[in-house]
């Protein structure tokens, strides 16, 4: 129960630059009551942050949910680098952490702060609490999280993998338990989390011990508009042959790769029209996203020795079935079998779609970011 015996309720906020996600979720059930998105913001009728804020109140009161209601507010933000490996309760100084974070994340971490800013003016009398998507792989093991460059450097720069998703990575590989009736420390799991970011996490007994992105998000699998694994010779070379200065190759990097570069389009929708159409640059651009996944999943199976389950999830990985069988063929010999007909089958819940006999169970399970950001704060909090 919340303050004056109402229910806990948790309202989670996820700011972007110009979204800003919201949901009101009763952490102990499991449901949410309410959820909505203010977007364009910057725009002339939603100036900033604070307008935004404003907006969602305006949305809640007419809802019926006053601020008594409110257990916490919780905040999802990416990087929470060194020192910021678990849900914290937000104050000033944990604030101007966040927004020290930038340079890692610098997509992700100012909006993320800005709403952190907006909402505690908005419920001055609710605690704050940030949810980080680096906490859950804080603890990686130093032969995945340490880059072979001069330790010093990498020291005094605090250079090490941290990781993305991972509030998404650790909801995902709870509930692969859960839908399969086993227990969590019993299973060796690959989790793809397949959006417009999208990651590779290799999961054991629980902890993970190996994921896809690194010292920032820019790392790994191919994305809807950044290119994952890249030689750090490419960036060099752009740099003195390329007509480009720092900020301009961040642009590329962050705006201008990915599937947006390599065929123009960064919805996999579009990409998929495109491919089905005859363009032979969405061709090319699909065949490298799907080579990109299998080759992690490859790697990931060697690090674990074998896995019980690789799960697919978020939009793509959720809701795309061509994608998740052109990802996994040709792993027979691993032990990896798509069932046609399961997976071409529509539904929503949590499904298996692996083939009786495959020895590895292959899932589809919806993420959840909201439900584990307010289960996250209320256990903080309790």
């Amino acid at each position: 129960m919340g303050r004056n015996g109402r229910p806990g309720w948790v309202l989670v906020l996820n700011a972007g630059s110009s979204t800003l996600k919201y949901a009101v979720v009763d952490p102990a059930a499991g449901t949410t009551s309410l959820h909505g998105v203010v977007d364009r913001i910057g725009g002339p009728e939603v100036p900033d942050h604070t307008a935004a804020l404003d907006a969602m109140q305006a949305d809640l009161a007419e809802q019926g949910l006053e601020e008594s209601a409110l257990l916490a507010v919780g905040h999802r933000v990416v990087h929470g680098g060194p020192h910021l490996t678990r849900a914290t309760v937000v104050d000033d100084d944990v604030l101007a952490e966040i927004d020290g974070l930038a340079r890692l994340a610098p997509l992700h971490n100012p909006p993320a702060a800005a709403g952190i800013r907006s909402a505690r003016e908005h419920f001055p009398a609710v605690p704050q609490v940030a949810a980080f998507d680096t906490a859950f792989f804080a603890d990686l093991p130093a032969a995945a999280a340490t880059y072979a460059l001069d330790a010093e450097v990498a020291e005094r720069q605090q250079i090490r993998r941290y990781g993305a998703h991972g509030i998404s990575h650790q909801y995902v590989s709870g509930a692969a338990a859960e839908h399969l009736d086993r227990p969590l420390a019993d299973l060796d799991q690959i989790v793809l989390h397949l959006g417009n970011g999208a990651s590779a996490a290799a999961i054991r007994r629980g902890r993970p011990v190996d994921t896809s992105m690194g010292h920032t998000p820019l790392e790994g699998l191919v994305m809807g508009t950044r290119a994952g694994d890249l030689d750090p010779g490419v960036l060099l070379h752009l740099l003195r042959h390329g007509d480009l200065d720092t900020d301009g190759l961040e642009d590329l990097l962050h705006h201008r790769s990915g599937l947006q570069g390599m065929a123009g389009h960064s919805d996999f929708r579009d990409l998929l029209a495109a491919v089905d159409a005859g363009d032979g640059r969405a061709r090319t651009a699909y065949d490298v996203y799907c080579h990109r996944i299998r080759k992690y999943v490859g790697a990931y199976l060697a690090v674990l020795d074998g896995a019980d389950v690789i799960t697919f999830t978020a939009g793509v990985g959720e809701h795309n079935a061509r994608l998740r069988e052109d990802a996994l063929s040709g792993l027979d010999r691993l032990g990896v079998e798509i069932d046609h007909d399961r997976n071409r089958a529509p539904a929503t819940h949590a499904r298996r779609i692996s083939t009786d006999s495959s020895r590895v169970v292959v899932l589809v399970v919806p993420t959840d970011e909201e439900l584990a950001i307010a289960r996250a704060t209320a256990a903080l909090l309790r």
